[in-house]
């Protein structure tokens, strides 16, 4: 349970605002203004305990405690490396992020894009820091991680070998800021080798919040220059880059005066008269400040002779300051991949943006429960969390004509790349969409079973499944209500995962079964029950009677003597530790009610339960679950095989019935709420 209690809680803290654009998480419940303090006032320089200058921090592996890699390593603050140490230098720039022996180049991309958007530079960064006013050998960045800001603290010994920082440092060479953020970023995944491999996207969105999307060039979208231009429009960043095929080619310059492999920024979109025809113009930015484009509508170019006075003394900027012009086709056969990092809502300040509007959920994926695979695992499919999105409103300005709802599905695994230590790794990953089916419209309690899924074709999915920390893609659909089931592609892999939905205009999402309710009714006949009772063994409390319960089509040696104090327990009303005859009557009821309900959901005839088999049973009993009390069920009850005996099945049910009982007792009003103090809520579980 206090996996459960840990999630009430972080939903608690959540609703009051913490881990909000504007009130992070402190992470490790470190504070840095406190610890500072502190420092400051005993006169000495900030030791982390939480991240300590020792190999366990430098990785696992490759950077492990017995490999030769980390030879002669020594960790060193900057103030014994430089005489005049700076956290910044004037303003962040590209030239403050080298990179250094890890493989983390996916990163420093999005660092240097970083730099590119000083409001959201200063997010992650905080500007209030220095090497001189207060100076007491701790920082502090902002990262987000899963739906919430997480404030990270490090202390300023970064590791060095022959007098030279290791990994990510400054051509400046005084310049520590970028260094520091990337042993943050270290902290927060565990380790500096951990953050070896990966995409520039996930960078951007620790960085801003933003969901990020992904564009090959080479089959571009047909509307791919209309999404440009709204995602400029709501502040979106854009990064586009040229594919390398070997490491010579990387930052090697084309002919056109392009750099290869090197991490650009889309600033602008705009359409001019040129010549009778109305040409796409895409504008670049190179972070190195020069060296730029040479052909049609570069600077110099022709082009520009051609177009009114208006457009062309808006546009143009003769200086050699690396942003420049060039047509859209040009664009799309002269670059390879197109990023774009969408903002949240709430990291937007000002009214000159139009902003999405965000949907977002987190679920798990649990072996016998919710893990289903993908599609093809009919089967097991149907038991992914589902969650339904509500698309009511139209796009502004849809294309070809075509009224739709624009919206895009990220769907992230959690805590992955923290995991490597583990020997965990990502799992290839994926979602599906359908179309609600009519009869559910409006209902909150909806999750469609086997059948739905082996006779209906998905409305849209993700493009492919794959084993990154995230899967997005963009849809426009026609208005209505969908359900979307994220998914790994193999059934009975366990994960996190944070799922959102930005749209644009505004959606109604939701977990399909959010709620937990019972429909348990008592269809008892009294029939010969006191005769069962009376010619029941003189004992205690009646236990040699259930004890010696057994079927011939059913795997059981009878129940236990743990499972018979389980049933007499839940059922003496009057706590004297025996069975009156009403009490008694009700309870063969049920078992007889229970072993029909079990042989007839035991579609395999196996003598015993599946996962999935009991998850329809527990249905079928009346009880409607959400996904993580039947992670509890399954954990609780089952073999490490994932069966359920009917010994387990009968004790789970009568357990059920009795909390939902209590739970009605208790709820006087039927708000479907009630206050439990402390000794009442043992009284329960007791």
């Amino acid at each position: 349970m206090s996996g459960i209690a840990s999630k009430l809680q972080h939903n608690r803290e959540r609703s009051h605002g913490i881990g909000s654009n504007s009130h992070a998480v402190k992470y490790l419940n470190q504070d840095y203004e406190s610890l500072r303090r502190s420092c400051l006032e005993g006169g000495r320089l900030f030791e982390d305990d939480c991240f300590e200058a020792l190999p366990s921090s430098l990785g696992y592996n490759e950077l492990g405690p017995n490999s030769y890699k980390i030879r002669g390593i020594t960790w060193k603050r900057p103030t014994e490396l430089c005489s005049n140490p700076k956290f910044i230098v004037e303003n962040a720039t590209r030239t403050d992020i080298c990179q250094g022996a890890l493989g983390d180049c996916w990163l420093l991309a999005a660092i240097a894009s970083l730099t590119l958007n000083k409001q959201v530079l200063s997010r992650v960064v905080p500007h209030d820091q220095s090497f001189e006013e207060n100076y007491a050998g701790i920082f502090h960045f902002e990262f987000w991680q899963f739906g919430e800001w997480v404030d990270v603290v490090v202390d300023d010994r970064l590791p060095t070998r022959d007098g030279k920082l290791l990994f990510v440092h400054s051509a400046e060479g005084s310049e520590f800021w970028s260094a520091l953020l990337e042993k943050a970023y270290a902290k927060l995944n565990g380790c500096y080798e951990a953050l070896s491999g990966g995409s520039t996207t996930e960078g951007f969105e620790d960085f801003t919040g933003g969901i990020a999307e992904r564009h090959d060039l080479s089959r571009a979208d047909p509307h791919l220059f209309k999404i440009i231009k709204k995602a400029l429009d709501r502040g979106s960043l854009l990064g586009c880059s040229i594919d390398i095929t070997s490491a010579a080619d990387s930052e090697a310059v084309t002919y056109r005066k392009l750099v290869k492999g090197h991490a650009y920024s889309v600033t602008g979109a705009e359409q001019v008269e040129y010549r009778g025809d109305t040409v796409q113009l895409i504008r670049i930015r190179n972070p190195w400040g020069q060296v730029e484009w040479n052909g049609a509508w570069s600077d110099t170019s022709s082009e520009w002779r051609y177009v009114s006075d208006d457009d062309r003394r808006r546009l143009t900027n003769r200086a050699e300051d690396g942003e420049f012009w060039m047509s859209f086709s040009d664009f799309l056969r002269q670059y390879s991949r197109l990023e774009i990092c969408n903002l949240t809502p709430d990291a937007l300040t000002g009214d000159e943006y139009k902003k999405w509007a965000e949907s977002e959920f987190e679920d798990t994926w649990r072996k016998g429960v919710s893990a289903g695979g993908c599609r093809n695992y009919p089967n097991s499919f149907w038991m992914n969390p589902q969650f339904v999105i509500k698309l009511d409103e139209v796009d502004d300005d849809p294309d070809d004509g075509e009224e739709g709802c624009t919206f895009i599905v990220g769907l992230m695994q959690k805590n992955k790349r923290r995991m490597r230590k583990k020997g965990e790794d990502m799992e290839t990953i994926g979602f599906a969409i359908y179309e609600l089916p009519e009869e559910y419209s409006g209902k909150r309690q909806v999750h469609l079973k086997k059948n739905f899924f082996l006779y209906n074709c998905s409305a849209a999915r993700s493009e492919t499944f794959i084993n990154l920390r995230e899967v997005c893609n963009r849809f426009c659909l026609p208005p209505g209500e969908y359900l979307i089931i994220p998914s790994t592609f193999e059934p009975n892999k366990n994960g996190d995962f944070y799922m959102r939905v930005f749209s644009e205009k505004q959606a109604d999402f939701q977990e399909s079964s959010t709620e937990c309710w019972s429909r348990v009714r008592e269809m008892i006949s009294f029939s010969s029950f006191r005769h069962v009772y009376q010619c029941a063994p003189d004992t205690h409390s009646n236990e040699s009677l259930f004890y010696s319960f057994s079927g011939d089509d059913i795997k059981t040696t009878g129940f236990s003597l743990s499972t018979c104090h389980n049933m007499v327990n839940l059922l003496d009303v009057s706590f004297h530790g025996k069975l009156g005859l009403v009490e008694f009557k009700i309870l063969w009821a049920k078992i007889e009610k229970f072993l029909d309900l079990y042989k007839e959901r035991d579609t395999d005839q196996s003598g015993c339960m599946n996962s999935s088999e009991m998850r329809m049973a527990v249905e079928a009993a009346g009880f409607s679950l959400n996904n993580p009390l039947h992670q509890i069920i399954v954990a609780r009850y089952s073999e490490p095989c994932l069966t359920i005996d009917f010994d387990n099945f009968v004790c789970c049910l009568i357990r059920l019935g009795m909390l939902f009982k209590t739970f009605k007792t208790m709820d006087k009003d039927g708000s479907g709420v009630i206050e439990l103090g402390f000794m009442e809520v043992m009284a329960c579980f007791c």
